[in-house]
Order: structure tokens, then C-alpha cells, then sequence
């Protein structure tokens, strides 16, 4: 291997961060501002890349590495295992930050000897065995892989005979005794610490490289779709100490608020403690304003080494420091996770102090995390009984089972239950149980602990610290304020205030916040695409409207007669014999259909609603058999004659309606072809309802949408119908009525002979939805439940293609729809309306395919306007819009 594959930290910058990491290349370039970073070096990624294929490192990078030990050497004066000893810190630093899912080993370099020479050179020899046990237990659990539970009874063996409750209360003797302990247990294993540093550090970063493939680390990249390819690098770094008594601490602090977003320090520290501490939860920390008494000119150098990060980097730093007798150093900063509210009132923020640019903040919010803004959020106007409050960690509110162990609650949040993960305090391992319950709560650890940091990145509500409970975890119970909380209890946790409330509390709806809607606008000013919504009620149209919608892209009117007054009028319809009997109860569901139209056009006012005619085979409006043969039984027990031949026919009905494959069934359009008076009923309804709209003075604008066409003859006949009840409506009303008519392309024949359909139609709108089940040849509700997550777990699929668009299949045939769509008619509205219109990395795809919009649920239309933004930035601008 010729190339270089070590950095001393003058030697990179930030833009460096693929090869040296993110730590790395952010301590190269605090390095390069003057800023206080203690002395060290990168080995890149590029080695990390050589020792995960061929196993080992070759020579002349262990020979790069002596070198680099001995310019540290050098300029710190000390010697690696001299009397005076060099100890450094080894750290893992991947190119996107992964917050504690790697492994880290501190106080490297102490062995018997060196313990003596760090205890005389310091005049301490309590700090020395400190940090002595500490490196035997991280190097015994991250290198030798020892179990660390039993270290850590070990020291709570020696609390409890010592009577003390924080190890940072053990005395010289006990610590030493600790230090026999540890090596003890190792000896029984077989195992022991190396004396030699030099072999020490190589054994370090071998495993540091080693920790990229472990599953909390795996398990985080699949969360993240972080590429599994990227590799590590590992940071070298001399040892400052925030363990040398109570005129020492450690910490880390936020240029800003990661909950609120508010500009203003925040963070914790502890005193006489090193940087695990801190993250891990078992001490809770002080808060960072303590610190202004603590240590007033370290306080004042950390807030200015705050600003000047923050106004470099032009975003909210989470930055590492130390502060050792008195003097300050930083040792890590990083872009900090926080949560998604916080996120955009920084944006919005940081645009307003010049900071950053509008195309900058909109290109900083995640799209799919915008959608966390809209939940529930607790009804403050309703009665909850607290029973305990903690530090508000990740903010929202959330009620569920409780769970108190994070493999059970995996396996239970996968299933989709809501489930509220309660432990003393979270590590990585923990990664999956915090991801799929729906909120965290710890009785130890601080704001900027492992499951604070975690859960606001993954925008799960979260409360850490919350003393005044206590777990018992071989009894499954939280036990407190006089209550105690028992697995499978139900409990709401408030993120925002840190309240623990018994039970499930009420919630209300939430609104945009006002940074959002501001962003939003930017955004709008930026996309291509058009984003219209999917609405079937005039509730979910207002919503669509406050969300910014450019209108109402799907109305699919099936929706509209599964209300407990229209669906026994639906089943008379379908059961009916004759069609006079059919067409009596038509018009009964015309009358709804209309006034349902009325006011969702109404609301729109000039922006365009596309009404989808009924889809759904017939079937799904009846009950099921079984329940229908109960049903009768029922009757026939009873005597109800009356009842008894209503069901008898409609038993009938559904059995004659029962098909092998519905989706490719008796639905759609051919229901059209069997039944023409149901979509006469449906266009005359939708003809009545714009008409009475233009007549009061609005300029009502329909798009009349066939679903399931495969052939132009249907839309042609379809097209006649249509054309006849719009002549006969105008007729009746004395007004003119526009209106366009188009179709769904959600068979692949219909991409196929698009040109055709073009000659007729004014309007395509791909349905996702249904192209991807005939095109893969996969039942969504088979595939889903049955074979699909083995699929991706094999990967055998990337992603769940009824979720993310397939590019290579679905995406082919999108591509040829619009090419033979445009090719006859050139203004040809072309749009999409299945579920993959509000996936972020689907609409960059729909707007590379130039469609024109994409339709998707309310709640969506925030989160695909933010995506056509980005998808348009990203075109004008690359990859890189800062």
C-alpha cells in the first residue's frame, strides 16, 4: 500500500472528512482556526478500507503510525511508556457523524509502570488508578471483547463495600483494589491487557476498524441509509483529563438549543469525570450555566470557541471539550443532531442573521422529518395525572405499552405497536429498540445523554434523567410517586416538558410552525413540480389547502360511500336486480356524491381537482361471507323474514362478486362497461356540483379521471358517457361548464400505447401504486406480509418498492408514458397520485422524469414540496447547495 494512509490533524481540513472522518477532519480544521486541540493524528479510511479486505494492516502503515507516536512525543514533551507517559485517546470518526455506535479506548499507553510515573507526575496517584481501571475495562471490553457487564458489578461490588454511590467517591485503595479485580477476571478468562503501549494502540485501532461491522453500527447505517462502503477512521489523539479531581470536568455543549432551536449555549458537564460519562447516562450531569461558576475562564473560552465554530461551519455545532485543572480543550465538533422543530427554526434563523442563504435553509431540512411536526400533540386543556417529571429531552408526545427491554421492543414495534421503551439509561446496542418504539424514557443520564442525542435524531420523543422514578428491572416495573407502572401499562411521555403521565392523554391536532411556513414559501419558489394532494372529504381538502396544496390531485370517490348513512345505500345498489332498482338507489348516492363535490371543489376555489370515478371491485363494499352466513343465521333465529331476504341476496351478490385476483378483477373502468349508469350518476354529480360553483361566481376547475384503462376503446367509450352527461348538465343548468378528462396509467399496456390514450385524453396520472404490483407481478398485501422484509433483509431489494419508487422497472415505464404522451399531445398535464408521490427520494425521481406534479395525503404535501425544492436546487446547484 504506497499511499499515505496517516494525517496529522495540520495536514487536513474539513473538506478532507471522506478520508479522515468526520472528527478527524473537523479537529484538522479547529487545528487550523488556532483553536485549543490537544495534539494528534488520523489514520484514514482508506486503511480501514485495506483491513476489512485483507483482514490486517500492512507494515508501512504501522510504521506511519510509530512515526506519528513519535512526533506527539515530541511536542508534548512525554514519552509512549516513559516515566512521565504519553496517553492517548483512540477513537473512532466515520465520514457521517454516528454518534456512539463505534468504539472508542481512552488512557491508552498505563500499564504497572507508566501508572507509577502519571501518579508522581501529577502528584496524584487516586487520578492515576482512575484512569487506570478505566483503560483496563474500555480496552478489555473493545479489544479482548469481554462481556462489560461484569466490570461494572465489579464496581458496584466495591460502592456498596465502600458505601459510597458514585465511583467517582472511591479512594486510592480501592480503586487499586479494583485494578487486581479486573486483571484477576481477565487472567481466570485467559486474557490480558498488553504491557507494551506501541502494542496497545495497534490492537486499538484494529478494533476501532473492526467496530464498523458491528449490529449497533449496522443497525444505524440501515436507520440512516448511511452506504455501508464508507468505512472509519481513527483519531489519535493526546489524552487531556477531566478526571483529575473536582478542578477538572468534562462536557458537551451546543452552539444552540437541539430541542428549540433557540440561540443560546446549551449543554452539560461533569466534574471529575471523562467524556463517556457524559454520553453514557449512568452520572446526570450539571447543566453548562453551572459551569459560569465552576470554571469562569474556561466558560468563557468554550462560548467563544462556540461562536467562532458555529459562524464557520454556518451551523449549530455539538462540540466535546475538556477542561483539566483549570485549562480548556476541545476535542471533537460536529454538526449536532437535533430535533426537527429545532432544525427549522435554525434555518429560518441563521437566513435571517445572513448566516446562510434561503436555498441553503431549504436544502437543510429533511423532508421526511417534517412530517413529525404534524402529529398529535397533548391537549393542554385536558386533565393528566403526572405522576413524574424529567429533563425534556427530545421533544413530542407519545402514549404506549410500557417495555423495558430494547429487543422487545423491537420486536414488538415492528409489529406496530406502540410501545414506550423505559431503562435506567439506553447504549448503542439499544439502536433498534429506541427506532422502532415510539418514544424513550430514562431514569438516568442528562439532555446530551446516549438516548437524548439518539432519539432527536430519529424524532422520537425522549425524557432522560427522571430520578424520581426508579426501574426494577427483574420485576418489569417503574415504581414511584406512589404509583408503580408495570410492563404492558400504558403511559404518555411529554418530550417537550418532560412529563411522565399515567395512561394515554388526549392530543390535539398540530399546525405548521410559523419558521416552517416561511421555509415552505422559499421552497415553493424554487420546486418545478406542482404538489396537489389526495382528498375524498372536504375536511381532508381544507387540510390540503392550509398545507399549501396546489390543489387536489386524486379524489378518489369510493371513499365517499363508506359512511354509516351511504354504505347500506351502496349495498342496495350492488344487489340490486334490475337497473331501474339500481338506478333508484344511484340517485339517492347522487344527491350525497353532489353535495360532497360542491364543497370540496368549493373549497378550492380556481385550483384544480382531479376526480378519480369508483376503482374498487364491488365486493369490498359488502360484508365478508362469513359474517354475512352469521348474520342470516342470526335473522333466521330470530324469525326476521324481512332481514333474512336482504341478506339471502346479499349473500348471493357477494359470492357471484367473489373473484380469484380482485386487483386484476371486475373493477375500474370495466365496472363502467357492465354498469355505464354508475359513472352517468357519478359525471352528472360532479357536473351539477361545479355548475351551482361557477353559477355563485367561482371558477371551479375538474379534472374528470377513468382508472384502470388498458385499451383506447375504453377510454373511448368512456369518453362518450362523460360527454353526453356534460352536454345534458349544461343543458340543464343554461352554463358552461369546463372540465378535462384524462386517465390513470397503472397497467403497464397503458405506458405502452400512451400515445394512443394521449390522442384522447388531456391528462395522465400515473398510479405507482398499481404499476408496481403488475409490473413485479407481487399482491401488495401478500408481498408486505409475507416475503417482502426477507427480501430486503437479503438484500434482494434496496427498499420496498411500494415505497420508493423502482426506478429501474416502474420509473422505465413512467419515462415511456411521458415520452409518448408528450410526443402527440405536447401540453399533456402529466402527474403521479400513488403512495411513492410524498417519498422524498421518489419525488427527485418523478421530477428528473419531468413530470408536472405529484399528489399525495395532507399530512405529505409539507414534506414533497420540500423535496421538489431540493430535487430542483440539486439540479441548478449539484449535489452541494452550501
Amino acid at each position: 500500500m504506497e499511499s499515505q494512509c496517516t494525517f496529522l490533524f495540520s495536514e487536513g481540513s474539513i473538506d478532507d472528512r471522506m478520508l479522515l472522518g468526520n472528527k478527524g477532519a473537523g479537529l484538522a480544521e479547529m487545528s487550523q482556526l488556532g483553536l485549543p486541540v490537544p495534539p494528534g493524528f488520523i489514520v484514514s479510511t482508506d486503511a480501514c478500507k485495506v483491513y476489512q479486505r485483507e483482514g490486517r494492516l500492512p507494515e508501512a502503515v504501522w510504521q506511519e503510525v510509530r512515526e506519528r507516536v513519535r512526533y506527539l512525543e515530541v511536542v508534548t514533551g512525554r514519552r509512549f511508556g516513559g516515566p512521565d507517559p504519553l496517553l492517548v485517546s483512540v477513537r473512532s470518526g466515520a465520514a457521517i457523524s454516528m454518534p456512539g455506535m463505534m468504539d472508542t479506548v481512552l488512557n491508552l499507553g498505563l500499564n504497572r509502570k507508566t501508572v507509577e510515573g502519571l501518579a508522581q507526575a501529577t502528584s496524584d496517584r487516586r487520578f492515576a488508578f482512575d484512569c487506570h481501571r478505566r483503560f483496563i475495562q474500555m480496552f478489555a471490553t473493545v479489544v479482548l471483547q469481554e462481556e462489560g457487564d461484569a466490570f461494572e458489578a465489579m464496581i458496584a461490588q466495591s460502592m456498596a463495600a465502600h458505601g459510597v454511590s458514585q465511583d467517582t467517591e472511591l479512594d486510592e485503595a480501592a480503586l487499586a483494589s479494583l485494578i487486581e479485580a479486573f486483571e484477576a477476571h481477565l487472567g481466570e478468562r485467559g486474557r490480558r491487557v498488553p504491557d507494551q503501549p506501541e502494542e496497545q494502540l495497534l490492537l486499538a485501532i484494529e478494533a476501532v476498524f473492526r467496530s464498523w461491522d458491528n449490529p449497533r453500527a449496522h443497525a444505524y447505517r440501515e436507520i440512516h441509509q448511511v452506504p455501508e462502503d464508507l468505512g472509519t477512521a481513527v483519531v489519535v489523539q493526546s489524552m487531556v483529563f477531566g478526571n483529575r479531581g473536582q478542578g477538572s470536568a468534562t462536557g458537551v455543549l451546543f452552539t444552540r438549543n437541539p430541542n428549540t432551536g433557540e440561540k443560546a449555549v446549551y449543554g452539560e458537564y461533569l466534574q471529575g469525570a471523562q467524556g463517556e460519562d457524559v454520553v453514557s447516562g449512568v452520572r446526570t450531569p450539571r447543566p453548562i450555566s453551572q459551569m459560569q461558576e465552576d470554571f469562569p475562564t474556561a466558560y468563557r473560552d468554550l462560548v467563544r470557541s462556540a461562536a467562532i465554530l458555529e459562524n464557520h461551519f454556518r451551523a449549530m455545532q455539538e462540540m466535546e471539550f475538556t477542561v483539566e485543572q483549570g485549562e480548556f480543550h476541545i476535542l471533537q465538533t460536529r454538526n449536532g443532531k437535533h430535533s426537527v422543530l429545532a432544525g427549522v427554526r435554525m434555518a429560518y434563523d441563521m437566513v435571517q442573521e445572513g448566516l446562510i442563504a434561503k436555498r441553503e435553509a431549504v436544502m437543510r431540512i429533511d423532508p421526511e422529518s417534517v412530517s413529525h411536526l404534524l402529529h398529535p400533540r397533548l391537549d393542554p386543556g385536558a386533565s393528566v395525572t403526572v405522576v413524574a417529571l424529567g429533563l425534556p429531552a427530545s421533544p413530542g408526545a407519545v402514549s404506549g405499552a410500557v417495555v423495558f427491554n430494547a429487543e422487545e421492543a423491537e420486536e414488538r414495534g415492528r409489529a406496530g405497536e406502540a410501545i414506550i421503551l423505559v431503562r435506567p439509561e439506553t447504549n448503542p446496542d439499544d439502536i433498534r429498540g429506541i427506532y422502532y418504539a415510539r418514544g424513550v424514557l430514562t431514569t438516568r443520564g442528562g439532555t446530551t445523554s446516549h438516548a437524548a442525542v439518539v432519539a432527536r435524531g430519529l424524532g422520537k420523543p425522549a425524557i432522560t434523567g427522571c430520578e424520581a422514578l426508579r426501574i426494577d428491572l427483574e420485576a418489569e416495573a417503574l415504581v414511584g410517586a406512589g404509583v408503580t407502572v408495570r410492563k404492558n401499562d400504558r403511559m404518555t411521555i411529554d418530550g417537550s416538558t418532560g412529563r411522565v403521565i399515567l395512561g394515554e392523554a388526549p392530543t390535539i391536532a398540530s399546525s405548521l410552525p410559523d419558521a416552517l411556513g416561511s421555509i415552505l414559501d422559499w421552497a415553493d419558489d424554487y420546486k418545478r413540480l406542482g404538489v396537489k394532494a389526495n382528498a375524498d372529504t372536504p375536511t381532508d381538502a381544507q387540510q390540503a389547502l392550509d398545507l399549501g396544496a396546489d390543489g387536489i390531485g386524486l379524489c378518489r370517490t369510493e371513499h365517499m360511500f363508506m359512511g354509516p348513512e351511504r354504505l347500506p345505500v351502496m349495498r342496495r345498489m350492488i344487489i340490486a336486480e334490475t337497473e331501474a332498482e339500481r338506478k333508484e338507489h344511484l340517485a339517492q348516492l347522487e344527491e350525497m356524491q353532489e353535495e360532497d363535490f360542491y364543497r370540496i371543489v368549493g373549497i378550492m376555489h380556481d385550483r384544480t381537482v382531479t376526480i378519480r370515478l369508483l376503482d374498487p371491485p364491488m365486493h369490498e363494499f359488502l360484508p365478508k361471507v362469513p359474517d354475512i352466513e352469521r348474520s342470516l343465521a342470526q335473522a333466521r333465529e330470530a324469525g326476521d323474514d324481512e332481514s333474512m331476504q336482504e341478506l339471502t341476496r346479499t349473500l348471493h351478490r357477494a359470492e357471484a362478486l367473489r373473484e380469484f385476483n380482485p386487483m386484476l378483477g371486475l373493477r375500474g373502468v370495466r365496472l363502467a362497461v357492465l354498469y355505464p349508469e354508475i359513472y352517468e350518476m357519478q359525471a352528472r354529480a360532479i357536473f351539477r356540483a361545479t355548475g351551482r360553483l361557477i353559477r355563485e361566481g367561482i371558477n371551479a376547475r375538474v379534472q374528470i379521471m377513468i382508472p384502470l384503462v388498458g385499451m383506447v376503446s375504453e377510454l373511448d367509450a368512456m369518453e362518450q358517457l362523460i360527454r353526453s352527461v356534460h352536454q345534458a348538465v349544461e343543458a340543464e343548468l343554461a352554463t358552461a361548464i369546463p372540465y378535462q378528462f384524462g386517465t390513470m396509467i397503472e397497467i403497464p399496456r397503458a405506458a405502452v400505447i400512451a400515445g394512443a390514450l394521449a390522442e384522447r385524453s388531456e391528462f395522465f396520472s400515473f398510479g405507482t401504486n398499481d404499476l408496481t404490483q403488475t409490473i413485479y407481478g407481487f399482491s401488495r398485501d401478500d408481498a408486505e406480509g409475507k416475503f417482502l422484509s426477507a427480501y430486503q433483509e437479503q438484500t434482494l431489494l434496496t427498499a420496498n418498492p411500494f415505497m420508493r419508487v423502482d426506478e429501474e422497472g416502474v420509473g422505465a415505464l413512467i419515462h415511456m408514458g411521458v415520452e409518448r404522451g408528450r410526443k402527440v399531445r405536447p401540453a399533456i398535464e402529466l402527474g403521479v397520485c400513488g403512495e411513492h408521490a410524498g417519498d422524498p427520494a421518489s419525488v427527485h425521481f418523478f421530477h428528473r422524469a419531468d413530470l408536472d406534479y405529484v399528489s399525495c395525503s395532507p399530512f405529505r404535501v409539507p414534506v414533497a414540496r420540500l423535496a421538489a425544492a431540493q430535487a430542483a436546487l440539486q439540479d441548478r446547484h449539484g449535489s452541494s447547495i452550501e
